[in-house]
């Protein structure tokens, strides 16, 4: 006995007519302003009498491109309140050497902690030093 195939019934997509202007309303305010995201454009948009809820401005949201910039972080000071230098531009080899301790882990969690020592002209490593535990009086 011969199949027929079967049609595939989908229903056709639903766009309401105002969607392209609400789209437009929605870059409008995205650009006037610039750090709000969807949920704060949303209640603005119920604010001006648009019927909508937060999913449907997220779906518009995505589709149309937009997002939230990411925040710029402030500037930090390069001096204390004294007035001492805390950071200085390397010049020439051996002018500044910057540290840093890192942590990880062997195989059976067992804790490794590592001193860097970094010469930032020539981005050369000094030292590495190894070692279970790093207290303050470590190598005194």
């Amino acid at each position: 006995m011969l199949r027929q195939p079967r049609t595939t019934q989908r229903r056709r997509p639903y766009v309401p007519d105002d969607e392209s202007r609400l789209v437009q309303r929605m870059v409008e305010l995205a650009q006037q302003y610039g750090r709000y995201g969807y949920r704060r454009i949303t209640a603005m948009l119920r604010l001006e009498g648009w019927r909508v809820n937060h999913k449907r401005v997220e779906r518009l949201w995505r589709r149309a491109g937009l997002k939230v910039p990411t925040k710029q972080p402030k500037r930090s000071r390069l001096w204390l309140n004294d007035g001492s230098c805390v950071r200085l531009r390397p010049l020439w080899k051996d002018h500044v050497w910057a540290y840093d301790f890192v942590q990880d882990r062997t195989h059976d969690g067992r804790i490794l902690w590592m001193l860097v020592i970094v010469d930032e002209y020539t981005r050369e490593c000094l030292a590495i030093d190894v070692a279970r535990r790093m207290t303050s009086g470590y190598g005194a």
